[in-house]
């Protein structure tokens, strides 16, 4: 560290000193006050990390027990990506004398693998930006200086990734009186299935990389972000994804975490959001006390499906429709439906009539469960 104290009280003190000099000049100019104390801590980070990797570098050469052990083989330059840039230091590469292995052991001891040069803090910023925006974006946000790693580079690195399963029972579980389930889907695109080259091309000439994924999570309600804000929370959340071979595998998991992380016998109801898919609904064969919702985005849909050809009084065919939900029969539901047919002024829209309200029918009690207050039930 003695070179990096050095360079502080020879070099960067008498930068950051200009800078203020320059400042007091123009205070105006912040944003070069700012800069440049930046870029100069950054700089002297650089150094300090350097200089701690090749002094315990040093270490590895002089010890005693690794003598017993490995001998040395040769000396490299190399470089490591940082979030604080890029870092050029000397390492060594030993033999070991039993074996005939070779090893950089200052990577062993920094637990990297071998040829890695992406240091665990620039991978969190590359996977944060990535997420957030791209690959592309996800490597030029890597390094706060200008250093970057191609695209593919990030792509690679992400499609690596592998998230173990949390089996950790609860020290505590902990006690509602009500669990909502959100179950829904959604089609991704494959560059391959196991490997790369195995997509195979349908009749009409169309890769079959197309996939479902099933998207479920766990909640206990939703709260505001913030006392007065409009936007809303959901409280303690716990997501489910991927391909499952079974929906039984799927609902089985999601039961796991539930009687691992709650006090089930004090639930009342578990209330499961969808759609009205059959694997959705089959959730209710493996989650006890559980009640099927449909969800307010489809429910929506279709009443305005029903309605939108009825301009002026479109709002009041919705809330007619939504009473009978709400109050009535099915046998009622089908006159209001019959007469919003009756009103088309040709033959064009009855499918989506009929449809929509075959959709609502069949999904009947769980669409009235879901204009009621949950809370009530």
């Amino acid at each position: 560290m003695n070179n990096s104290i050095r360079y502080f009280t020879e070099k960067s003190i008498n930068i950051f000193e200009k800078l203020e000099e320059n400042f007091f000049k123009d205070p105006k100019n912040l944003y070069s006050y700012i800069t440049g104390i930046t870029e100069e801590l950054h700089n002297l980070g650089r150094m300090m990390l350097q200089e701690s990797l090749e002094e315990m570098n040093q270490m590895l050469i002089d010890s005693g027990v690794r003598k017993a052990d490995w001998y040395i083989e040769k000396h490299s330059n190399k470089k490591l990506l940082t979030s604080l840039g890029e870092v050029a230091f000397k390492k060594t590469l030993f033999t070991n004398r039993q074996t005939g292995e070779r090893h950089y052991l200052l990577d062993q001891i920094l637990g990297m693998e071998p040829h890695e040069r992406i240091t665990e803090d620039a991978e969190v910023k590359m996977y944060e930006e990535a997420a957030e925006t791209s690959y592309r974006r996800g490597g030029e946000e890597i390094s706060i200086t200008s250093d970057r790693v191609s695209k593919q580079t990030v792509k690679n690195k992400i499609h690596r990734l592998r998230f173990p399963e949390d089996k950790k029972e609860c020290k505590v579980k902990r006690t509602v009186e009500y669990l909502y389930i959100d179950a829904d889907e959604d089609h991704i695109s494959l560059q391959f299935r196991e490997k790369k080259g195995d997509l195979i091309k349908t009749e009409n000439n169309h890769k079959n990389n197309g996939m479902i994924t099933k998207l479920v999570y766990v909640y206990e309600g939703i709260q505001p972000e913030a006392p007065k804000s409009k936007r809303n929370q959901l409280i303690n959340p716990y997501y489910f994804s991927g391909k499952h071979g079974k929906n039984e595998e799927l609902w089985k998991e999601i039961w796991g975490y539930i009687s691992s992380h709650y006090e089930v016998s004090k639930i009342k109801k578990i209330y499961l959001n969808g759609d009205g898919a059959s694997w959705i609904k089959a959730g209710k064969r493996y989650l006890e006390k559980a009640v099927f919702v449909l969800d307010e985005f489809h429910l929506s849909k279709h009443i305005t499906k029903l309605t939108s050809h009825m301009k002026d009084s479109q709002e009041d065919a919705k809330a007619e429709l939504y009473h009978a939900i709400r109050k009535q029969t099915k046998a009622e539901f089908r006159e209001i439906v019959e007469r919003l047919v009756g009103a088309l002024k040709d033959s064009t829209g009855e499918k989506r009539i009929r449809e929509s309200s075959e959709y609502i029918q069949n999904n009947w009690m769980a669409a009235r469960t879901r204009l009621y207050r949950l809370s009530e039930f």
